[in-house]
């Protein structure tokens, strides 16, 4: 067989180009996976904790909450608490790898696998992110948001910036056009259509401009413009329609709720792409191991760390917090693996399309055309169920106790999966709120209609986040909970502290 790659714990630039070369042949040839080219940067510790705690895009804009998350992350590392991410990776074009200089070359090793190849592929592959993202562009437009910010700072002050970017994270989840396919980022147009949004403004807005009367059918026209059917895009709505917004503070709008477009696929995709990830450095390590180019240290060490990276606590534990994506969707790839190898009768039922078909083929096409809730919907087998020992409960809270509501037979088993389903679907992790209508015309009051979804109430906070809408959009902002055209709650920032933008 072939020469070992590494034979001791450090790692350096030679023997990870070596690693590489051969995680390339493996995902290449054997895993037939498809990628961006690779660029591998190796960062410090402290530059790992950094770029973390910008939600893993290190170019990302300068803000507060960035360094809270960083000062957080820095304690509970320096005290034991949690360890770093062996790994970051940034969609793009080339797909940027950042490994961490404290990892031995076995973990190096595996973070290529697991990142260069496994979300590689899993980012240029898969349908959502083909459709929401644009990995040749992404980090143009990153430094042009950031630029564009840092010179906002300097012109208006940093306090006033601070202020709009803390509204628009407030409302972030709801900046997003889940039913209209978003326009590719080009930063040459990007460039070019802010300067247009700003001179078209600057003309609106022009002291002698206003001065003009305007004629009905303008005042009409502007009605329609403005609204007309419910807009579930609350960001672009009170970007291209808030009454007080200056054509700077909108592009800021602008640039907030592009990069979260960006994050859109991710939200949807948690266990897809880290179970892929995870079962490709799996397969690589073990057959660099088979093919006898690392040593059985090394193929321990990584047994040791993979086991760590899918631990799944007991629903009894205390270290419970729900699923790890990691566990999830690695064991749901492998079972996929195992029921195309090696389909029982019960396999051969539930999943007669590819029960003794050709794994990888089925693999990649599911990495390809699903989400998490459509995935974990058309692949979870009663096996699976079995072996993490799932099961529904009902919790009355007009009985004393639990009821378990569903277990292992047949029946239980689909309305399991089901269940599981639908805990990753988008309409259960984000409120359908819709912008219902705007009073232009009378006192410009905002009005929202939460669409509530299997009897969910909004939370407590909802009155907070009200604010910096209103912060945003200038006037009173209005929302109502509906089920079935009747109001089950509703809130307003009548009563609400103002948060201005001076």
């Amino acid at each position: 067989m072939g020469q070992l790659i590494y034979t001791g714990s450090d790692w350096s630039f030679n023997l990870l180009e070596k690693a590489y070369n051969e995680c390339e042949k493996i995902a290449l040839d054997e895993l037939k996976l498809r990628v961006y080219p690779n660029q591998l940067e190796i960062i410090s510790s402290e530059q790992m904790l950094d770029a973390y705690s910008s939600s893993g895009l290190p170019i990302l804009y300068k803000h507060w909450s960035h360094g809270k998350h960083f000062s957080i992350e820095e304690r509970n590392y320096k005290k034991g608490y949690t360890g770093l991410a062996y790994e970051i990776v940034i969609n793009s074009n080339p797909c940027i790898n950042y490994l961490m200089e404290e990892n031995t070359m076995t973990m190096q090793t595996m973070v290529i696998a697991h990142a260069a190849f496994g979300h590689n592929h899993f980012f240029k592959n898969n349908y959502l992110f083909r459709q929401w993202t644009d990995a040749s562009h992404i980090i143009d437009y990153l430094i042009f948001a950031k630029n564009y910010i840092n010179d906002c700072e300097e012109k208006h002050g940093p306090e006033i910036v601070e202020k709009i970017i803390d509204s628009c994270h407030a409302i972030a989840r709801h900046g997003i056009s889940r039913y209209k396919r978003p326009v590719k980022l080009n930063i040459f147009e990007e460039t070019e259509k802010k300067e247009e949004r700003e001179e078209y403004l600057r003309k609106i807005y022009n002291d002698l401009w206003r001065t003009v009367p305007k004629t009905k059918k303008q005042e009409e026209e502007k009605k329609d413009v403005a609204f007309s059917d419910p807009e579930e895009n609350v960001l672009y709505f009170i970007e291209k329609n808030s009454p007080i917004l200056k054509s700077w503070q909108r592009e800021l709008v602008r640039i907030i709720r592009k990069i979260n477009q960006y994050y859109y696929p991710q939200y949807q995709t948690k266990v897809m792409n880290e179970g892929w990830a995870t079962f490709t450095h799996f397969y690589t390590m073990n057959r660099l191991y088979e093919k006898e180019l690392i040593t059985e240290g090394a193929i321990l060490e990584f047994l040791h760390m993979h086991s760590g990276v899918v631990y799944q606590p007991n629903f009894n534990n205390k270290r419970y917090g729900g699923f790890n994506p990691y566990y999830l969707g690695f064991e749901m790839f492998k079972d996929i693996r195992r029921i195309c190898e090696n389909p029982t009768e019960e396999d051969k039922e539930w999943f007669p399309d590819f029960a003794n078909t050709n794994w990888l083929d089925t693999c990649l096409n599911a990495v390809a055309n699903y989400r998490d809730e459509s995935f974990i919907r058309q692949f979870l087998s009663p096996t699976l169920i079995r072996k993490m020992k799932l099961f529904i409960l009902n919790n009355n809270t007009e009985e004393d106790h639990y009821i378990v509501e569903h277990i292992h037979n047949k029946k239980g088993y689909k309305n399991i999966r089901e269940a599981l389903a639908n805990q990753y679907e988008v309409g259960n992790m984000i409120p359908d709120i819709q912008v219902y209508d705007a009073k232009f015309k009378e006192d410009r009051t905002l009005v929202l209609h939460h669409n509530i979804n299997n009897g969910k109430l909004l939370n407590k906070v909802t009155s907070d986040v009200l604010t910096h809408i209103k912060r945003l959009w200038g006037y009173q902002v209005n929302l109502e909970s509906r089920e079935n055209g009747e109001i089950k709650a509703a809130y307003n920032t009548s009563s609400a502290p103002q948060l201005e933008i001076k």
